[in-house]
Formats: C-alpha cells, sequence, structure tokens
C-alpha cells in the first residue's frame, strides 16, 4: 500500500472550497485533459452524500479509456469527505479530502492510500509511472484552484 499526500492553501472561505470541491461537477475542470476524464453518471445531484457513486471513463495510461467508479463513503460537511474506487484501474484506491480553517483562508489536504494492481509489475508502475502522475495530476489541480480562488 502507497500513501500519497498533497496540502495547499487556499484563501477562500471554508464554505466556498466545500462548495467546490463537493460538487461532482467540477471534477471534470480540476483533471488534466491528457487524463481523458469524463463523468458518465447521470443526473448527479450538486453536493456529494455517503453512499453516493460516481462513475467515469478515464485514460491514465496509453489513452486507453477505462472505467473508474468511486462511492463516496464518508461526509462530514464541511470538513471532509471520502471517496472509495469500486471499479478501476487500482486494487485500493481510498482518498480523503480535509479542509480546514486557517489564518486567511483554507489548508486543503488530500491523502491518497492506494495499491496498484499486478503485485510485483505494480509496484514497478508506481515508481516508474503512477508516483509522477499523482504528482502531475495533483499540481495541475493547485493551478486550477489558483484559478478560481487565487493565490494564497
Amino acid at each position: 500500500m502507497y500513501t500519497f499526500q498533497r496540502t495547499q492553501k487556499v484563501p477562500a472561505s471554508v464554505k466556498q472550497v466545500w462548495d467546490f470541491i463537493s460538487s461532482p461537477a467540477n471534477l471534470k475542470n480540476i483533471t488534466p485533459d491528457y487524463m481523458g476524464f469524463d463523468i458518465v453518471s447521470e443526473n448527479l445531484p450538486e453536493i456529494m452524500y455517503p453512499g453516493m457513486m460516481i462513475a467515469y471513463k478515464v485514460s491514465p495510461l496509453l489513452n486507453i479509456k477505462m472505467n473508474w467508479v468511486t462511492e463516496i463513503t464518508h461526509v462530514k460537511e464541511p470538513e471532509y469527505f471520502v471517496d472509495e474506487q469500486r471499479v478501476g484501474p487500482y486494487s485500493i484506491w481510498h482518498h480523503q479530502h480535509h479542509i480546514k480553517k486557517i489564518d486567511g483562508g483554507v489548508l486543503m489536504t488530500d491523502i491518497v492510500n492506494y495499491l496498484p494492481p499486478f503485485g510485483f509489475l505494480g509496484r514497478i508502475a508506481n515508481i516508474l509511472v503512477i508516483k509522477k502522475q499523482l504528482n502531475e495530476i495533483f499540481s495541475f489541480r493547485t493551478l486550477k484552484l489558483e484559478e478560481v480562488f487565487g493565490k494564497y
């Protein structure tokens, strides 16, 4: 099992940040285009709730489309929510999204616990591709959130 963690300070209110990150409609906007990320679930509500399932198509490697389904397993508004992969490329994907009020804004913390498939080959993929890709995805998200809320 591997852990990826990233923090970002955002110059906005807890409510503004919560409303943005808890809306499924914003997921595509904060994901790099090369991921081929498309939400395929229909009639999603504006705000996430525990038990909510979201289906996507994503192309994380070699432009090969794959299904990804996550369940929102925990929500404590406006502090955190957790999504867990139910169908997708990982053996385990558990992503915690935390927000906390700080002077001048909000501290966002993402903690992703994940396990690539295929045992030894998955460990090699993590070293060669996955860690780098997670850094790229979250760096992109940082820039997008700065576009929306400004720099801290």
